[in-house]
């Protein structure tokens, strides 16, 4: 089964830089984390907005089956994009979706936002 790293490419965070519209800050930390992820196994997709505006930049990480999981409150740099590609190779790794703590990447502690259970096969 595959995980997917969902990425918001509409969100702009709180503290952008007033006038500063040539791209989001999802469109940014899109292209990171699509970069980072190249032959991994992850899969990448862009969505316009996952609702998670107070907590820019927003991303979900999910496979058929497993828990998935909402991160936010990011800042679109490498590191981050690589933490949280990170992550997502481990959820890939994992049966169930769910990763020890003490495997997480630095970068995205304190950033998840929500889990959500496996839809049931067939659903």
């Amino acid at each position: 089964m595959t995980t997917w790293i969902t990425i918001c490419d509409t969100c702009r965070r709180e503290d952008r830089k007033a006038g500063d519209m040539a791209r989001t800050d999802g469109e940014a930390l899109a292209e990171l984390i699509e970069a980072a992820a190249e032959g991994t196994g992850v899969r990448t997709r862009r969505v316009s907005c996952l609702m998670g505006c107070k907590r820019a930049c927003n991303v979900a990480v999910q496979a058929p089956e497993k828990l998935a999981y909402a991160l936010g409150g990011f800042e679109p740099t490498r590191a981050v994009a690589e933490a949280i590609v990170a992550y997502a190779v481990a959820h890939a790794e994992s049966g169930t979706g769910q990763v020890p703590f003490r495997a997480w990447p630095e970068a995205v502690k304190g950033h998840f936002v929500t889990r959500l259970p496996p839809l049931e096969p067939g659903a």
